[in-house]
């Protein structure tokens, strides 16, 4: 039989697998991860309000009944396409009939990784989201000890960068944890003072498919939770507790970026073209040009459809939909026929804002408010991926809403008391980068 080979376990990888179960193929599938994440709910642990597992599941257990489903944890690190094999971190290789490049996207810096990446926190993993928690309250906890008011309202500022979905999303989150969440957890500080500023370079928020009067809605919301909202702001430098635009700059103890994705490294490793974004360019069957029996679906792929300008967007319905696709796109070769070309149905977009507040759209449908809450609840517990998780978040969300509580405000790592002293000392500008102390001050 067949062997196909899936790179990646996200919405499209998994789909697209478990569309292939009973079928007469042999199916690999290759994740870093042992486990798939719903990443839409992925800023609801940064900001303390679900714990990972409530996200999260082992892919094992969601194809443990699938026969002709192998799961192999290990990184892919190239691919010989005249041989048909797929490399691995560890040297070996596995043969395939078909290969399908599932391997979503990483945090994009737009060229400055190296430099804005050291000071700003990205989300695109379990490991960041926590590492995203653990930094936002460890600066409440430092404040909650910090004498100087000017070190403290520093410790108290929080800068989200990019106003799509995702950061208006997390600048909504943050705001709702400071003011209620936290609200009586202190006794020298008020975290309801906290300043959040949300960043955006260009002239309006969630500019990517929202209509104006959405996004009208949204910053009025955001501001109704007390988020300062910067618009045309291109950031020009991130540095050590500091943002930088052209004729101004803000200190803050904790930045967290959410302006842009990129393919991951994945896709530069295998010579395809790429677009802007570092994502494959693909054909309108998904596959790669000159490569009818590889393909690219989810966040790592750039298609633009026929009759349009601007490729799909990175969103989950988007990456389930091409799985789906590719695995009819596969057993229709198998059977000597030509797939049709790939038709995105959209259902529309939608992004939370807090509690009760949300905006959503489906072709001219608009909803604010109450009303969109509902709704992109409905839709992020029914797109959760097994029963389980969608009672417990759905529990956990009811016992948030009802009373303003998140169980998961978890301050991990190893001796993480001693960041706080750092945290600190960053902020009153005791310490450089990294915590390197200073050297006295002879002036």
């Amino acid at each position: 039989m067949p062997h196909v080979v899936v790179i990646g376990g996200g919405f499209a990888g998994l789909t697209l697998c478990q569309r292939l179960a009973k079928r007469p193929v042999w199916v690999t599938l290759v994740d870093r991860s042992n486990h798939h994440l719903f990443q839409p709910l992925l800023y609801q642990v940064a900001m303390a309000g679900l714990s990972p597992a409530d996200i999260a599941i082992p892919i094992r257990a969601v194809l443990r009944r699938q026969t002709n489903t192998r799961v192999v944890m290990a990184e892919a690190v190239g691919v010989e396409f005249k041989t048909r094999r797929l490399v691995l971190h560890d040297g070996e290789q596995l043969a395939y009939d078909y290969l399908v490049v599932a391997a979503g996207a990483s945090t994009n810096f737009f060229g400055h990784e190296s430099s804005w990446g050291a000071h700003a926190l990205g989300m695109k993993s379990l490991e960041d989201a926590i590492e995203m928690r653990r930094r936002v309250l460890l600066a409440f906890e430092a404040a909650e000890r910090e004498p100087d008011p000017e070190v403290r309202r520093k410790l108290l500022t929080f800068v989200v960068i990019g106003g799509g979905p995702t950061g208006v999303e997390v600048a909504g989150a943050l705001a709702e944890l400071a003011r209620f969440v936290l609200a009586d957890d202190f006794r020298s500080i008020h975290p309801s003072d906290a300043r959040i500023v949300l960043i955006e370079a260009g002239p309006r928020l969630l500019a990517g498919g929202f209509s104006e009067k959405l996004s009208r809605l949204a910053q009025a919301q955001l501001v109704e939770l007390g988020v300062e909202v910067w618009l045309g702001a291109p950031v020009r430098d991130i540095s050590e507790g500091c943002v930088h635009f052209d004729a101004d700059q803000l200190e803050a103890s904790t930045i967290l970026w959410t302006a842009g994705v990129h393919g991951r490294r994945l896709a530069r490793l295998l010579g395809a073209e790429l677009d802007r974004a570092g994502r494959i360019v693909v054909n309108q069957d998904c596959s790669l040009p000159g490569h009818p029996e590889v393909f690219a679906i989810g966040d790592i792929a750039s298609l633009t459809p026929q009759g349009q300008d601007q490729p799909l967007p990175g969103l989950a319905p988007v990456a389930m939909q091409q799985g789906r696709y590719v695995a009819r796109a596969i057993l229709a070769r198998m059977r000597g026929e030509t797939p049709r070309p790939f038709h995105y149905v959209d259902k529309g977009i939608m992004a939370t804002i807090g509690r009760s507040r949300a905006v959503a759209q489906s072709g001219r449908l608009e909803l604010s408010g109450f009303v969109a809450w509902l709704m992109w609840l409905v839709v992020h517990i029914w797109y959760l991926i097994t029963f389980r998780n969608r009672l417990l978040v759905l529990f956990g969300w009811f016992y948030n809403y009802a009373l303003y509580r998140r169980g998961a405000r978890l301050i991990t790592g190893e001796r993480s008391w001693r960041s706080l002293s750092t945290l600190a000392d960053e902020a009153a500008g005791r310490v450089g980068v990294h915590g390197e102390p200073l050297p006295p001050n002879t002036d």
